[in-house]
């Protein structure tokens, strides 16, 4: 079971690992459970990745974000809707139309 201090930065390394602070305790706990990664830069700094465990973590819990580690300024998908046979969808009525 992971602390809230731990989901919050498993949430963080997906959305902006940039951010993230690499000496946190809470990074520690996740690399034992392997949901995260580190990344050695040839700058020297560490990256933090999720791994394929961390990113099944986070999807199983909020199946609707689709970001899959891309950053939040690009669009996500719509859940695809359904209808039941014969039923009719409703929009905008234009006056002396029926629809």
């Amino acid at each position: 079971m992971l602390t809230p201090h731990e989901f919050a930065t498993l949430m963080l390394v997906r959305q902006a690992p940039d951010q993230l602070d690499m000496h946190r305790a809470e990074l520690d706990a996740l690399l034992e459970r392997q949901l995260v990664m580190l990344e050695h830069c040839p700058s020297g700094a560490r990256r933090a990745h999720l791994t394929g465990k961390g990113r099944t973590f986070l999807d199983a819990l909020h199946p609707d974000d689709t970001s899959g580690g891309r950053h939040g300024n690009e669009s996500r998908k719509r859940p695809k809707t359904t209808r039941a046979p014969g039923a009719r969808t409703t929009g905008i009525v234009m006056p002396g139309r029926t629809g």
